[in-house]
């Protein structure tokens, strides 16, 4: 697949059809031993954690799974996002449970809204998560994610949408924001990565399409 502006050959496609898998992930280094995670301090009364997301509503239409190889979702290097330079260290292993859950949802939502015989590749480029560290506060609060309207979300990413016949019908690069995104807190409940799958979804709705009803 030629990503937007990478240069990359067209007949990546059938790669596409090969490995993608409703839900699947690629990218990133090889998982490292688990370490703590940074608790979270915010509106939410519990401390927050990544962790992988359990399959949601949106993997299946009816009460039939959506087809393999409709979604594929792929990620460059975790260590390299904004999220990892802007805050402590994280393990390999923790930081790909958070990109993956994200990779998870956002392909359940996105298979969900995609006509049948559409596919939709997308790459995950980069990641700041909502909220923020301040040493300032102490040592015991040196580690703890402090989750403030100064702290938005962002996501960044690039897709190719493609029609049956293998024809592009959308792509493009897209930097997702919501500065907002604490008046919107509700939503996701006490999920721990709810800001950030509140943007992808936002960017489904846009860009793909409302989910087919369940």
């Amino acid at each position: 697949m030629a990503w937007p502006g990478r240069g990359r050959a067209g007949a990546a496609l059938a790669l596409l059809a090969a490995a993608a898998m409703l839900a699947g992930c690629a990218g990133g280094p090889p998982a490292a031993p688990e370490a703590p995670q940074a608790p979270v301090a915010g509106r939410s009364p519990a401390p927050e954690s990544a962790r992988p997301a359990a399959p949601g509503p949106g993997a299946a239409r009816g009460a039939h799974p959506v087809a393999p190889g409709i979604v594929s979702v792929e990620y460059d290097d975790p260590s390299r996002f904004s999220d990892a330079r802007m805050g402590p260290h994280e393990s390999d292993r923790a930081r790909r449970a958070w990109v993956d859950a994200l990779c998870q949802h956002l392909s359940e939502r996105a298979a969900a809204a995609l006509p049948d015989g559409e596919r939709l590749a997308v790459r995950i480029t980069d990641v700041q998560r909502a909220g923020g560290f301040e040493p300032g506060r102490g040592a015991q609060l040196a580690q703890v994610r402090i989750v403030r309207d100064v702290y938005p979300p962002r996501i960044d990413l690039e897709f190719q949408r493609t029609a049956a016949d293998g024809r592009v019908l959308q792509s493009g690069r897209r930097e997702l924001r919501d500065p907002s995104f604490l008046s919107r807190a509700g939503r996701g409940g006490s999920d721990p990565m709810r800001y950030e799958k509140a943007l992808l979804d936002d960017w489904v709705r846009q860009d793909i399409g409302a989910p087919s009803p369940q």
